[in-house]
């Protein structure tokens, strides 16, 4: 009997997902657990592998169409059961309107519900323009976007992610007579790149957190002496164990150990009042092919630096070979961007929401630092004034940013918590 593959549940938030690229065709033959499509959804793509062995009989969802959550969209099974498939009306329908209803996640009356319960259960499920998925209301809310204003490609007219996506894009470009319109066609010296849904999902989120959190930034400089030296001291002993040591985990320990005494920091904004989080769960940007996605090392506080280096480095390899679930990717606290590793020396990045801050991490180079010793018996009178004792040193230095939520931080907190992610580096080991 052939096998079904269904759109798989990808993270507990995920309810939909839009099939990207099939890697096999009707007629091919397909090994258990051998990739078989990559699907993408609102927060992270990945490979789905076959559920079974055999020939890939039927496609029933193509490139690009988005589909409920146990959704059948293809069929394995052996050659000459290829007329045995019977495509599920309703499955049949939701991928052909590129939607799908919510009977894949609600509850079905059993054989034993009286049948006038299950008429009643069944007419009171809303169905059509009345259904609205969760990932479809929250667009619709933070773009203050009316749904019966939009048109609907899905089952009896209702509004599928893709829709309201097009409809934003669409009231985004209209702009009033005589002025650039931002979406309009391209030009004749001009080439129009398609933006992948990953693209069109970072794009949504960092308008969103723009619009949402008054940004704010605070820049600090660290010595990275004591860190430099600690790594160099034990990089080697790591490696012999399969692990990385970058710079990365240093920054995230340092972060950790800040959160803890600055819990504010740890928070993210309610109108009824912050949320604090009494777990510290630190995210990780990771540059991939199509763009950025930040892995989550939960518990962060809780990890040495050889569980952080080691976690670092499996999360940014799973994150680099498209292995990473949705659920690697939910519920972080707070959230670091190393963007000196590509040569950067400053930055000032976009808050990742709904959290209260997101620290940027310049480059570490060498520069030229003023050091004004001075002596416990004859103090400086001012440090900032030239002495005889000043001396100038080379040291390793970095810029750090904070870019935090003024709603929850005011600078002299976003201050005190730099300054002791500040502290951590330079008395690394101390």
């Amino acid at each position: 009997m052939p096998t079904p593959v269904k759109m798989p549940q990808l993270g507990e938030t995920v309810v939909e997902g839009t099939v990207a690229r099939w890697l096999k065709q009707p007629g091919d033959p397909v090994q258990r657990q051998e990739p078989l499509l990559d699907i993408t959804t609102d927060k992270i793509d990945t490979e789905v592998p076959a559920p079974a062995a055999g020939i890939l009989l039927k496609i029933l969802a193509a490139e690009g169409t988005t589909v409920q959550v146990g959704t059948v969209i293809a069929y394995i099974g052996e050659q000459d059961e290829e007329n045995d498939l019977q495509d599920p009306p309703e499955a049949a329908e939701e991928v052909k309107e590129s939607g799908a209803r919510s009977d894949a996640l609600s509850p079905q009356p059993s054989s034993s519900t009286p049948p006038a319960l299950a008429k009643a259960a069944s007419a009171a499920k809303p169905e059509g323009r009345a259904f609205v998925s969760p990932i479809v209301a929250r667009i619709s809310a933070e773009h203050n976007i009316d749904l019966d204003e939009v048109p609907g490609s899905g089952r009896q007219g209702r509004v599928t992610k893709k829709d309201l996506l097009a409809f934003i894009d669409v009231r985004s470009s209209q702009s009033p007579a005589g002025l650039p319109v931002a979406g309009a066609a391209p030009g004749e010296d001009e080439i129009l790149q398609p933006l992948s849904n990953m693209r069109r999902a970072i794009a949504e989120h960092m308008s969103r957190s723009v619009r949402t959190s008054p940004h704010v930034v605070t820049i600090f400089e660290a010595d990275m002496t004591a860190v430099v030296r600690h790594r160099a001291a034990h990089k080697e002993d790591l490696a012999q164990k399969g692990i990385s040591l970058t710079f990365t985990p240093y920054f995230v320990a340092a972060v950790a150990a800040a959160l803890r005494d600055h819990p504010t920091v740890n928070s993210r904004w309610t109108d009824a009042g912050l949320a604090l989080s009494q777990r510290i769960h630190v995210g990780i940007a990771v540059a991939v092919t199509d763009g950025l996605v930040v892995p989550v090392i939960r518990d962060a506080d809780e990890r040495n630096l050889q569980g952080l280096a080691r976690t670092v480095n499996d999360l940014a390899e799973q994150a680099r070979r498209g292995e990473l679930s949705p659920d690697a990717v939910r519920d972080g606290t707070f959230t670091v961007t190393n963007h000196g590793t590509s040569g950067s020396l400053l930055g000032t990045p976009i808050i990742n929401q709904p959290q209260a801050a997101i620290l940027g991490i310049g480059r570490i180079s060498k520069r030229a630092v003023v050091n004004s010793a001075g002596s416990a018996d004859a103090p400086p009178a001012d440090p900032l004034l030239p002495s005889a004792d000043d001396t100038i040193s080379i040291r390793p230095m970095c810029y750090l940013s904070l870019a935090f939520d003024h709603r929850i931080l005011d600078g002299l907190g976003a201050d005190r918590f730099l300054s002791s992610v500040v502290k951590k580096l330079e008395t690394w080991g101390a």
